[in-house]
Formats: C-alpha cells, sequence, structure tokens
C-alpha cells in the first residue's frame, strides 16, 4: 500500500485600487474625490477642498517610515488628476454634445496581487456619466476606446510611449509593492482575503458616513436577505467619519444604505464585482435621495461579464 498525503493550498488575491470621482454641479460635493481600497477596505483619501492625500486608518501613517515622501508623492498626483478631471469633464461635455448640469468622471485603477504564484495584473477603466469611454488593456499596453467620442483619447495615449511606461510602472510595479506593505501595516485588519469568497461575489464599500448608525440592507425580489451577506466591521476614518465594506455573493440585488441623522453631508459608495476589475463610484450628497441603476458589461477579451446593481440611497 502505498500512502500519499496531499497538501491543499489555498490562493490568494489581494487587491489595491485607486478610484477618482470627478463631477460637475452637484452641491455640496467636492468636484474631486480619490479613495484608494486594499481587499476591500478604504486606507487613503483626497479631495478638492483638503487638497491632500491622508491615511485614513492609523495603521498607514507607518508608511512615512519606509517611504517619508509617499504622501506628498501622492498628493501631487492627485493634484494634478483633479486638474485632469475637470479638463476631461470639459472635453466629453462637448464631445457628447452637452451644455451645463451634473456630469461625472470615474477613473478606476490598480492592481491584483496573487500571492501564491507572485503574477500581477494592472487595470485601468474611465468612465463618463456611467459608460466606460476608456479601458486600458495592460498586456497589450493600448488604450481602448468604448466610445467613438474617445477615440482622440485613444490616438493620443497610445502613442505617448511615455506615458504608457508611467502607466506600466504605476500598475505592476509601484501598484503592488504598495499593496504588500499596505497588507503588512494593516494585517490586524486586513484578514479578509478574497477566498473567503465564492469565485463571484459582490463588494462594497460605504464610507464618510457620520455618525456611526448606518445600516446596508440587501434586498432581493423586494425582500431583505441576511443569507451569503458578509459583513465587515465598523471602521473609523480619518476625519471621525466612519467606513463599513460588505460583501454579496449572489447576483440580482437590491442594495439600500439607510443612514440616521447624518452630521457630515458626503457619502461615498463604491462596489465592484469581483473578479470584474471595474469598479463603480458615486458620490452623493446624503441630503437629496437619489436611485442609480449601474450596468457593468464585458469590455474586452480580458473583463469578465458584471452584474448590474440598483442603489438607494433613503436618508431619513
Amino acid at each position: 500500500m502505498v500512502n500519499k498525503m496531499f497538501l491543499l493550498v489555498s490562493t490568494v488575491i489581494h487587491s489595491l485600487r485607486y478610484a477618482h470621482t470627478g463631477s460637475s454641479e452637484i452641491p455640496n460635493v467636492p468636484d474631486t474625490v480619490a479613495v484608494v481600497i486594499v481587499d476591500g477596505y478604504q486606507t487613503n483619501h483626497y479631495d478638492s477642498i483638503t487638497r491632500k492625500m491622508v491615511p485614513t486608518q492609523t495603521w498607514m501613517s507607518r508608511v512615512s517610515e519606509d517611504d517619508p515622501d509617499y504622501w506628498e508623492r501622492e498628493t501631487s498626483f492627485w493634484r494634478d488628476q483633479e486638474q485632469y478631471a475637470r479638463m476631461h469633464i470639459e472635453f466629453y461635455k462637448e464631445r457628447f454634445n452637452q451644455s451645463g448640469g451634473i456630469h461625472v468622471l470615474q477613473v478606476s485603477h490598480g492592481c491584483e496581487w496573487d500571492d501564491e504564484t507572485g503574477e500581477v495584473h494592472g487595470f485601468d477603466v474611465v468612465r463618463y456619466d456611467g459608460e466606460d469611454v476608456l479601458i486600458l488593456d495592460v498586456k497589450a499596453r493600448r488604450w481602448i476606446a468604448m466610445k467613438p467620442q474617445a477615440l482622440s483619447y485613444q490616438h493620443r495615449y497610445n502613442k505617448d510611449e511615455g506615458w504608457l511606461e508611467f502607466m506600466d510602472h504605476r500598475l505592476l510595479k509601484e501598484c503592488p509593492e504598495s499593496l504588500k506593505k499596505s497588507l503588512d501595516y494593516g494585517k490586524s485588519t486586513l484578514q479578509r482575503t478574497v477566498t473567503d469568497h465564492p469565485p463571484e461575489f459582490m463588494s462594497c464599500l460605504a464610507t464618510g458616513f457620520y455618525p456611526h448608525r448606518a445600516a446596508i440592507f440587501w434586498r432581493k425580489d423586494g425582500e431583505e436577505i441576511h443569507e451569503q451577506v458578509d459583513h465587515g466591521e465598523l471602521l473609523n476614518n480619518h476625519d471621525g467619519s466612519f467606513q463599513m465594506s460588505h460583501w454579496f455573493s449572489s447576483p440580482g440585488l437590491h442594495v439600500e444604505v439607510s443612514l440616521g441623522k447624518i452630521l457630515n453631508p458626503k457619502l461615498l459608495l463604491m462596489c465592484w464585482p469581483v473578479p470584474c476589475m471595474a469598479a463603480t463610484t458615486i458620490s452623493v450628497s446624503v441630503y437629496v435621495s437619489i436611485t442609480v441603476s449601474l450596468l457593468w458589461t464585458k469590455a474586452s477579451d480580458q473583463w469578465p461579464k458584471c452584474k448590474s446593481l440598483t442603489f438607494t440611497y433613503n436618508v431619513n
């Protein structure tokens, strides 16, 4: 008889996501908000009012010990992105033959790292008014216009070797290095991994609400459900507001964010299907109620098809 021993190794996929939202004519909301998300938890924050990238978790302050110029460098980068967002919104308004009103530019870029194989995948998606307009095929090192209005940017970016080199370095070298450091700094908090969930699930982060009395309700076919829902812990942000992550393992769901008396008039809700990399970010004033229908579609062969969601914000 031959005795065999089998060792089951669980591969863990970690992610770092930079989510940038630029907007026009939305009252009481900064026209630029950028956050950094590590494995579903917000770690950094920037907006056009403070104009500083700051840690939202105390343990992220440790990055200064290893990289003293980190916060200054990130602040400089996002100040540039703030200007680019305004310029791009004006560009797309003209290309789509639009005038005033509310318009939103969303950029989601970052990386995934397989801690078993060491494999790194980068991604970059640009959305305008809820529609994909540009996607970076990182492996092919080329930008793909998803709308004809974005073709001029596609041609410009693909001819700019310096820009392609910069994005290659940011997504495939700088990003995974930052991700690994963040995982080390926050290992007491970042215990949750992607392998805790089914192969396809929805990850949502609500952040910026205050006080802490917030409930995220998951509904399907009109009924509140509790199975297949995983609630993250309530975490403090740097400004006294709070954040909470949730995971859901079934498509076709309705998300209701219900908040009590709100003192901080800003709420940022981000949701993304996993393994789909294209996050959708919504920044709204919580003094109004708003319903937004979101649809992720297959943008190219490297992007899995994603599910649709409806978000309802109820303000009491």
